[in-house]
């Protein structure tokens, strides 16, 4: 066997394996119809299939990368696309609906057909990291923005990067329900998100104002845009159709806020217009995003930040709340505050990469 060779192989066991943890993944947040699509899809990597062909672009990735750089997800978004889009009536039928659980294996058929057939509107959907911007992560933001607001007694002026179609700006009209925490928000928001609360409740008391909201992407998803709404949809995994509800309350709110995401590198937005001000508290946040970074994007990100955090004071603070992976593992994901003036970085919280749940751990 030559190197190359030997390479190939290697190469086809990563995508395998990306594609199985991803599946693992789907299974365990309630989608037992993508897990099994992802299931065929890794058998169909190991055989040389259509979708080999089309993970050209990250061949000679580690299974780490591919995963950290959701090629999985991509892949299946782009499929739910199609069902979406209309175009192929065939397989949007064997998709689960109201009052339809939905076969894979008729699913996966149809995909490979489609595949073979049109396999630049696969490559076009997949050539940009995904743009979840799921809703109910700001039920695992909300506790941080009330820690911030609690220790620095100031109205807060929001800054977000990897804001897709920014709807977490708006996370201080939504409602929350958090179980034994109890309850926090508008009782007549449209938008209503819960979560399963562990440990001590978040400083609910805390005085909340928002005087400015801000947000960047590189590439941001306008939602007015009938197509680009449709890509939001197609990240919902097939038979969630709580998180499709969600998402659409969230969008008609964000229309009519007319929430608008600034397109531009987040490194650069992020030293222009996240600068602390006098009388308020600066918080620049972001969430499922740091993965998709390179290395030296994060590095210069980090910096950028350090900066901001120099010129911050008493009565102008900066803060930087994350809710990403740790660096060690994919599986947990963490919320995390770092406080200017002092700069301690804090774990505030163990979260539900969809905000599902929250294990708080600040007062610990």
């Amino acid at each position: 066997m030559g190197s190359g060779e030997a390479r190939g192989m290697s190469d086809a066991a990563a995508m395998v394996r990306a594609f199985e943890i991803q599946a693992g993944a789907c299974a365990t947040f309630g989608s037992p119809f993508s897990a099994a699509l992802l299931d065929r899809a890794a058998r169909d990597i190991e055989a040389g299939g259509p979708l080999a062909d089309l993970l050209a672009p990250w061949r000679g990735r580690s299974a780490r990368v591919l995963v950290g750089e959701a090629v999985a997800i991509r892949w299946l978004g782009g499929a739910h696309d199609l069902v979406l889009s209309g175009e192929d009536p065939a397989l949007a039928h064997t998709y689960p609906a109201p009052g339809r659980p939905g076969d894979a294996e008729a699913a996966w058929s149809a995909l490979r057909e489609a595949m073979i057939a049109r396999p630049e509107r696969f490559a076009t959907f997949m050539s940009h990291e995904p743009q979840t911007n799921e809703v109910r992560r700001s039920a695992c933001l909300l506790p941080g923005f009330l820690t911030i607001a609690r220790e620095t007694t100031l109205p807060l002026r929001l800054f977000e990067i990897g804001a897709s179609a920014g709807l977490n700006q708006l996370w201080d009209r939504y409602h929350y329900d958090l179980g034994q925490a109890g309850e926090w928000g508008d009782p007549g928001s449209p938008v209503r998100l819960d979560t399963a609360w562990s440990g001590p409740a978040p400083p609910l008391e805390a005085a909340v104002s928002v005087i400015s909201r801000a947000a960047c992407d590189r590439k941001p998803v306008d939602f007015r845009d009938p197509a680009a709404r449709r890509r939001l949809e197609a990240y919902m995994w097939a038979g969630q159709s709580e998180r499709l509800a969600r998402l659409d309350a969230a969008l008609a709110m964000a229309l009519a806020a007319d929430i608008r995401v600034e397109a531009e590198d987040a490194v650069t937005w992020t030293a222009r217009r996240a600068v602390p001000e006098e009388g308020a508290a600066t918080v620049l946040f972001h969430s499922i995003f740091w993965q998709y970074l390179p290395t030296e994007t994060q590095a210069a990100l980090t910096a950028a930040v350090g900066d901001l955090g120099v010129r911050a004071s008493a009565t102008a603070p900066f803060a930087w709340l994350r809710m990403e992976p740790s660096p060690t593992s994919m599986a947990d994901v963490q919320l995390r505050l770092t406080l200017w003036p002092g700069g301690e970085d804090r774990l505030l919280a163990h979260v539900h990469p969809h905000g599902a749940s929250v294990e708080w751990v600040a007062a610990a």
